[in-house]
């Protein structure tokens, strides 16, 4: 047996080889086993690089990088780590296995140099967590890669040997850890997790997956810490692939108002679009979405009318529409050439390579016409933002639209499943919730729903309700007419994914909180540490009678605290800003 310790402040990770050639992994955190020793290893089609291999050698280096993105919980980044590369040999075949430490996470992939094109059969790699461990964790039902299903709250020990979709997340001890993987593109399939009672697995969605040599799989990835770290981490972009796009100036995020949730026919009908248009300008909403059934011969004249008011409209495409290159430019750029400003793609349903290369396709396609896009109906981004910019957000959520109302209709989801998307499927990546459905079949009150506006993150921010739901409640569309959709600083202040949320993001010099909490009413301080020196208007949208939003204005102080009553289920949002002279 022969091990390496690899660590980087208080994050180790163990490297050990047995004496059959196997390789497993340990993460720990203070010393503490966070990951038990777990399999690693690649079976391709040419070798079986799970057994037999011999240590051939180490080498490490210094990894720091600086970038921008468009979109996300902060705009500016550094990641710095340490990068080990080990290499094994298994007669003239070379597998070698990188581990990263930094950025509040350790993260390892292969590479497997070969003189053709590698088959991968099977992944070996795993995680061995221990049973007592607290774990939230996303069904994978029926092979489905939309994503949208409901988190189980339960323990390693009692989760259910099913598939389990990224992220997956897990309290050992007084240490959390999120799994998932990042920069996966074509060369790959997207994986997911087979839990067995005693491992996750990592489970691939193809019999085989090919790539040209040398095959350079995703990060598999763990972010560990407390809470704040796992929520304000920025991991699964800084281990994806640099930006394609040097010009990003015509790249914008904001809300879109969108029509298809409260009045499907509505998007068919070109008046009703150009009120949609009018209630966008008058909010200062850049954007407006025509989703399913707009039409091509009105298209043109909807697109020069939301011009003349500063509006930009997204368009909803079915992904087979725009399968091919032929498509691209017949589809796409006529798009562009008439003015839209985006595309909706979905029903994208597959974690497969083949849709990993299609998705390769199309991201460069509206880079190239300068087209953002948004994908609906399928698989999380895996630092997508990053790589390319244009693209806003992603649904792969249960979202608001299956709250919609209908007669007899009962609510779907606790207050829990908001929450445990914030400490989950949001710190994957942009995730395209629509909220604000203020008449949907909800069970968290109208303060909590205003507040997922700040505590959801998404490029492109879609407004769901009706016009006459938000003009009702004109402190709420006051919040919505203000809070920005992209952010120069997350942190999270309190919080557990079962029992309540207390987020801070920040715009330019403006802050906002947005909180939520499951169960009984109480008070939440929030500390306003976080703010500059000196005295801030606090606007504060809280939950009123009959459903609605009040707002009222204080003065605070950095450094002090606010306490404020929550109802059940409830929540609220703040606004801070420097006071106007």
């Amino acid at each position: 047996m022969s091990n390496w310790t690899l660590g980087d402040e208080d994050l180790e990770a163990v490297v050990a080889l047995s004496g059959a050639g196997e390789l497993t992994l340990e993460v720990r955190r203070g010393g503490h086993v966070v990951v038990r020793p777990s399999r690693l290893g690649i079976r391709a089609a040419h070798a079986d690089l799970g057994e037999g291999l011999v240590f051939a050698g180490l080498s490490e280096q210094e990894v720091d990088e600086t970038y921008r993105t468009v979109t996300g919980k902060r705009r500016e980044h550094r990641y710095t780590a340490k990068e080990w590369t080990l290499s094994f040999t298994k007669g003239g075949d070379r597998l070698d296995l990188q581990v990263r430490i930094g950025g509040h996470g350790v993260a390892y992939r292969y590479t497997v140099p070969w003189t053709g094109p590698v088959t991968v059969c099977e992944e070996i790699s795993e995680y061995v967590v221990s049973d007592e461990a607290r774990a939230v964790l996303l069904p994978y039902e029926n092979g489905r890669s939309d994503y949208e299903e409901i988190h189980h709250h339960t323990t390693v020990g009692e989760a259910e040997r099913i598939l389990y979709g990224y992220p997956s997340l897990f309290q050992i001890g007084d240490t959390w850890m999120l799994v998932t993987e990042s920069n996966l593109d074509s060369g790959y399939a997207g994986s997911r997790l087979r839990f067995d009672g005693d491992a996750f697995r990592l489970d691939l969605p193809d019999p085989y997956v090919t790539s040209a040599s040398p095959l350079v799989t995703p990060w598999r990835t763990m972010i560990l810490g407390d809470l704040a770290a796992i929520v304000e981490s920025d991991l699964v972009t800084s281990l994806a692939a640099p930006s394609e796009i040097e010009d990003t100036s015509w790249i914008r995020p904001g809300a879109a108002a969108w029509s298809w949730w409260s009045d499907g026919p509505s998007t068919r009908d070109l008046d009703a679009q150009k009120r949609w248009v009018d209630f966008a300008a008058a909010n200062g909403w850049p954007y407006v979405l025509a989703d399913a059934g707009w039409n091509k011969e009105w298209m043109p004249e909807l697109i020069a009318y939301a011009a003349g008011k500063d509006v930009g409209i997204w368009l909803w495409s079915h992904w087979q529409h725009v399968d091919t290159e032929l498509e691209h430019r017949e589809k796409l750029a006529l798009w562009k050439e008439w003015g839209a400003v985006g595309v909706k793609i979905d029903f994208t349903e597959s974690d497969g390579q083949d849709r990993m290369r299609w998705f390769d396709a199309i991201l460069a396609a509206t880079a190239r016409l300068r087209l953002m896009v948004v994908f609906h109906g399928g698989t999380i981004p895996r630092g997508t933002e990053r790589t390319w910019p244009q693209f806003m957000t992603a649904e792969a959520v249960k979202g608001a639209e299956w709250i919609k109302p209908k007669p007899g209709k009962l609510p779907l989801y606790q207050p829990t499943h908001y929450l445990s998307l914030a400490f989950t499927r949001n710190v994957q990546g942009p995730m395209d919730f629509t909220p604000c459905t203020f008449t949907a079949v909800r069970t968290i009150s109208a303060g909590f729903e205003l507040a997922l506006s700040v505590i959801f993150e998404s490029g492109i921010q879609h407004f769901a309700d009706g016009i006459e739901a938000y003009q009702a409640r004109p402190d709420a569309l006051r919040l919505l007419s203000a809070v920005p959709a992209a952010w120069d600083d997350t942190r999270l202040l309190s919080g557990d994914p079962a029992d309540h949320i207390l987020l801070a993001r920040r715009s330019g010099g403006e802050w906002f909180v947005g909180a939520g909490v499951s169960g009984e009413a109480r008070t939440l301080t929030v500390p306003l540490d976080f703010l500059g020196e000196g005295e801030w208007e606090a606007d504060i949208y809280q939950d009123a009678p009959d459903d609605g939003i009040l707002a009222e204005t204080v003065t605070v102080a950095a450094g002090g605290e606010l306490d404020l009553a929550v109802s059940a289920n409830g929540g609220f949002t703040l606004h801070l800003r420097r006071p106007t002279t």
